[in-house]
């Protein structure tokens, strides 16, 4: 099975907004990342997930919650008990990582990986809906 992937931030720069929904209509799965340092990007994470699942048309989404930066536990604005939370109600994997130490950077990415290859094979075990056809005699 080939996984093709790319890594977009759909938070980072406005004027990429218009390529947002455009990114969100390719992806097959997706990495919601948040500061364990910056409240104000936790606090975003919902709008993130509530605008993908709109894009897809869909009410679920292999998705994974990160909280990065977990190297700063001094700094830390989000309990790790906060993000569990918050990823049991969107119903998704929770990770904490530090890009810095590589803590659970592999784990995170594999995760999603697993993930979207378990819908994969759900929607191929998925019987095809035959389409009727018109015959005339």
């Amino acid at each position: 099975m080939l996984i093709y992937n790319q890594l977009f931030s759909i938070s980072a720069v406005e004027e990429y907004t218009a390529l947002r929904d455009q990114w969100i209509r390719e992806g097959e799965g997706f990495v919601l990342v948040y500061s364990i340092t910056a409240r104000s990007t936790f606090e975003r994470i919902e709008r993130f997930r509530s605008q993908i699942l709109r894009v897809k048309d869909t009410e679920s989404m292999p998705i994974i919650l990160v909280g990065n930066k977990a190297d700063k536990v001094n700094e830390r604005e989000v309990g790790k008990d906060e993000g569990l939370a918050c990823a049991r109600k969107m119903g998704c994997d929770f990770v904490e990582t530090s890009a810095k130490t590589r803590l659970n950077v592999e784990a995170a990415y594999f995760n999603l990986i697993r993930a979207i290859m378990a819908l994969r094979e759900g929607d191929r075990k998925r019987p095809k809906e035959r389409k009727r056809r018109c015959r005339i005699l």
